[in-house]
């Protein structure tokens, strides 16, 4: 009745954790694998019970979308990685999928992991995501923060919390923020989205005073701080990276003009001026 399905690439540190906090209730294990080079994969195929299906990585949505049907079960239960499925989540998933009632999909909310410190507060208390859906859905198509398209009335809320260990190596977490903040420029880009100057002066630090003392990043102390201050730090990276995308374009079109211009003015008269 349900697929647990683990996108994942380099996780050889995460992977048997996860897998093991899904053994319990899950009917099929899959596994889509986008390149690891860590040994993830030996570690996988070496475990029972576990189906790996492999594809280049384009973007999550993209992956997510191609790896979703492959599933042979109804339901799916999408878990990251570097997230583990508790207990509580478990047994909510197991009576969800008894009476479903309406309900296409599933939400649910996570405990999140800065560096093995639990974040009780800094925006971490009312993160939410779906997780738990029918086969037929897929995610929106964006590159990065994408979600299940559930239609209105139809999603449902799963009980207990997924542990998330988004940080457990700061260079490499940044790395993906950076990434991330990369492909999030890209889709403000193509939706028409544009910043100027106070926008990107004063969206950031505003961002910042909101987790870091409206939603209580302060009581988390020091991981507190740096998770406050890297949520700030990618909103400036996407903002500046989608005003760069604009004014590459500014640039462009200016070129093509002047080239155009240049190409109707008659030799001569380029050689007077």
């Amino acid at each position: 009745m349900l697929t647990v399905l683990i996108p994942c690439k380099d996780e050889r540190h995460n992977i048997l954790d996860c897998i093991d906090s899904v053994r319990d209730f899950a009917d099929e294990i899959l596994v889509a694998d986008s390149g690891s080079t860590d040994g993830t994969l030996e570690l996988i195929r070496e475990m029972p019970g576990v189906r790996v299906i492999e594809r280049e990585y384009v973007n999550s949505a993209d992956f997510k979308n191609w790896a979703i049907p492959q599933a042979q079960h109804e339901w799916v239960f999408l878990l990251d990685a570097d997230e583990r499925a508790t207990p509580e989540v478990a047994l909510s998933v197991g009576k969800a999928l008894a009476s479903p009632g309406k309900c296409e999909a599933f939400a649910v909310k996570r405990d999140t992991y800065m560096l093995g410190h639990r974040l009780r507060y800094s925006g971490a208390q009312s993160a939410t995501c779906t997780r738990l859906f029918r086969r037929e859905l897929r995610y929106q198509p964006r590159r990065v923060h994408a979600d299940i398209i559930v239609e209105p009335g139809k999603l449902g809320m799963l009980t207990g919390k997924l542990q998330h260990h988004t940080c457990q190596c700061l260079n490499r977490f940044l790395q993906t923020q950076n990434r991330y903040s990369s492909w999030a420029a890209l889709d403000a880009f193509e939706a028409g989205k544009r910043v100027g100057f106070w926008g990107m002066a004063l969206r950031p630090p505003l961002k910042f005073v909101q987790f870091y003392f409206g939603r209580l990043g302060i009581l988390d102390g020091t991981p507190g701080l740096m998770w406050c201050g890297i949520v700030a730090y990618y909103n400036l990276s996407k903002y500046a990276k989608l005003w760069e995308l604009h004014n590459s374009r500014t640039k462009s079109a200016q070129r093509k003009e002047t080239n155009h211009d240049n190409l109707a003015t008659p030799p001569a008269i380029r050689r007077a001026a």
